[in-house]
């Protein structure tokens, strides 16, 4: 144990995490494939499953009707969580006790790495160093996903952090930032801003970019519903283009906006 590491509650529940898997399979389809040279053998590194390793296995599923052969290895700071879910392992799934120093061997490059709701406790000035350490064991291109969900995935955002060549002290890049809402809740930007990734949730104030954008988004909000929509998925739809015109790098993507997710992706990163 490192210490970056902090025990979690490690209390889960099914299909939490099922709309980031969705928007990874349509959005990273070819990081997920991918199966030349070193990529054969990179691994998706499912970070603090904790209780049950439900989600771990779910991505798995959901990844492998990309890739078969996708070798998945389920971390957890717990040993006693990590040899219980021994019993779900197999050939190509793996468990093992392990934090933010990931437990992989020297063959395992990762290509994904999940680090979920394992961020939310503790000072933000340690979230810099674990996406450092987290991103050192990803192969160029892959990918980092840290953020948080509420207890039944119904509102979620993430951080989207790639390796880059060109990253100063292996910081990987702050390429975007992922919202989705099942509208279970009903739709209002003010809903994502307790589950923002923990770097983020103390800045939404005069000043920051965060602030910046959640000020757009909301003015955005309001404007759609002044022109007569009410139902939240109608109002959400309206909101992102609207929300687009005001601030540079969010992604209008149909598809994006009929399936609940908003996709900041500014050019020079999101700002930490």
């Amino acid at each position: 144990m490192s210490s970056l590491d902090t025990k979690t509650r490690g209390r889960t529940s099914r299909g939490r995490l099922r709309a980031l898997d969705v928007y990874l399979c349509r959005f990273e389809q070819a990081l997920l494939e991918r199966r030349d040279g070193p990529w054969a053998q990179a691994v998706f590194a499912d970070v603090g499953f904790g209780e049950h390793p439900w989600t771990t296995l779910e991505s798995a599923q959901a990844f492998r009707a990309l890739n078969p052969e996708l070798p998945v290895v389920g971390v957890e700071l717990d040993a006693d969580r990590a040899a219980a879910a021994q019993v779900d392992a197999g050939a190509r799934t793996h468990f093992r006790q392990g934090g933010f120093d990931l437990p992989l061997q020297a063959h395992e490059p990762a290509r994904l790495v999940r680090a979920m709701n394992l961020l939310r406790q503790g000072p933000a000035e340690r979230v810099p160093e674990v996406h450092r350490t987290l991103s050192r064991y990803l192969l160029t291109s892959g990918l980092l996903v840290e953020g948080s969900a509420d207890a039944t995935g119904a509102v979620l955002s993430a951080h989207l952090l790639r390796r880059r060549t060109d990253a100063p002290d292996d910081l990987p890049f702050r390429e975007g930032l992922l919202f989705h809402t099942d509208f279970s809740h009903g739709f209002a930007p003010v809903l994502f801003r307790d589950w923002l990734p923990r770097d983020l949730r103390r800045r939404v104030r005069a000043g920051e970019p965060i602030h910046d954008f959640f000020s757009a988004w909301t003015a955005a909000w309001r404007e759609a519903r002044d022109s007569g929509h009410s139902h939240p998925p109608d109002v959400f739809r309206e909101t992102t283009p609207r929300l687009a015109a005001r601030v540079d790098g969010v992604d209008v993507d149909p598809w994006l906006g009929s399936h609940g997710y908003v996709l900041w992706r500014p050019k020079e990163g999101v700002c930490s």
